[in-house]
This record gives structure tokens, C-alpha cells and sequence, in this order.
């Protein structure tokens, strides 16, 4: 979609260059005689602001535009409208700083165990993917770690902890209990209900 102020620079050009008349050219375009003829008034107090949010943005990483607007209004005192700092925010693309994402640092992680006979260790782990039509789907793993087994894929829209723990019991009724189960921290997994069994 083409901004009124590009339709209006294309009407002028078309006033100028094809020698046609304004009211033709606003039709053309889609914009309004007044936004044709509109002159933009430039302020020294523009370059100002933009300064202002150049120097917090780099002497704060991690402000946004609220932080920013807030130390000006209250800190500094000046009394621009918040609209117009954040046109101006924009036009520098400062609203497009992406913040880096924070990661754990493990010194050493520590070896995986290898079992030594089957159902000493089992892991579960969830898996997803998408349908065709938009809708996400999720696959409960689980696998003996010894021969590494598939045990168990159960595969559905939606996998709460009961569906594990139905599924878990279905494996163990099946095949025995294991002696451990190796999962990460995911939501089923950490819930009052499966640490109960």
C-alpha cells in the first residue's frame, strides 16, 4: 500500500511532467486537493529529538521507545507529544532493534550415561510440526536409550501431562518400569500430576 505523502509526489511529478490538471491528478491518485497542496513544516526541533533518541538508544541498549519518550518527558522536561517522538523514533528505525536473545552458559556438560541393559533408561521427548492447513501438531517419543527402541509415538493437536501419563503407563504396563526417565523441562513434564506417579 502507497503513503498519501508518496500518491502526493506522484501527482505532482504527473501536474509537472504530463501537464495535467490537480484535480485530475488527485483523482488519479486517490488523495484530496488539500493533501495535494499540503507543504510540510519543517522544525529545527525534529533533528533535535532525533539526537535525543540517537544518544539513549546507544548509551541504553535495552530502552524501547517508552523508556526513552518517559526520561524526556520526566527527566528532561521537554514537552513533545509522544506521537510526534515516535514518528521520529521510527523514521530512524530504532523500533527495529532486535534484542538479543540471553543463553545459559554450562562450564562442562556432563556425559550422558550409556546404560548397560534395556529399561535402565528411557527418554521422552515432544516434537511438532504443521498441518497443511495452519494447524500445529505434537509427537510425545519415547525411546530406550540402551538399543534405542522406539517404545512409544503418541501424536496429537494437543498432549497434556494426562496424555503422557496414560501413555507412559500403557509402555510400562507392556514392557516393565525403567529405572530412570531422561526428559527435558517442558511444561508437561514438570507438572504436580506426573511427578504424583
Amino acid at each position: 500500500m502507497v503513503k498519501p505523502s508518496r500518491r502526493r509526489e506522484m501527482a505532482q511529478r504527473a501536474v509537472n511532467e504530463k501537464a495535467i490538471s490537480i484535480r485530475l491528478a488527485c483523482l488519479i491518485f486517490s488523495i484530496s486537493e488539500t493533501c495535494y497542496r499540503y507543504q510540510a513544516k519543517l522544525s529545527h526541533q525534529n533533528a533535535e529529538i532525533a539526537d535525543w533518541l540517537i544518544r539513549l538508544t546507544h548509551s541504553h541498549r535495552n530502552w524501547g521507545f517508552g523508556l526513552c519518550y518517559l526520561y524526556l518527558r520526566n527527566v528532561k522536561g521537554f514537552r513533545w507529544n509522544h506521537k510526534r517522538v515516535y514518528r521520529i523514533y521510527r523514521e530512524l528505525e530504532l523500533n527495529l532493534r532486535i534484542k538479543p536473545r540471553k543463553r545459559l552458559v554450562r562450564e562442562k556438560p556432563q556425559p550422558l550415561a550409556v546404560p548397560d541393559a534395556m529399561n535402565v533408561c528411557w527418554s521422552m521427548d515432544f516434537m511438532h510440526d504443521q498441518l497443511s492447513d495452519g494447524r500445529n501438531y505434537r509427537l510425545l517419543n519415547i525411546i530406550d536409550d540402551f538399543n534405542r527402541e522406539g517404545l512409544g509415538i503418541e501424536v496429537d493437536l494437543s498432549l497434556p501431562a494426562e496424555r503422557v501419563i496414560r501413555t507412559l503407563d500403557q509402555i510400562i504396563e507392556w514392557r516393565g518400569k525403567p529405572s530412570s526417565i531422561r526428559c527435558d523441562n517442558g511444561p508437561e513434564y514438570i507438572s504436580g500430576k506426573l511427578g504424583a506417579c
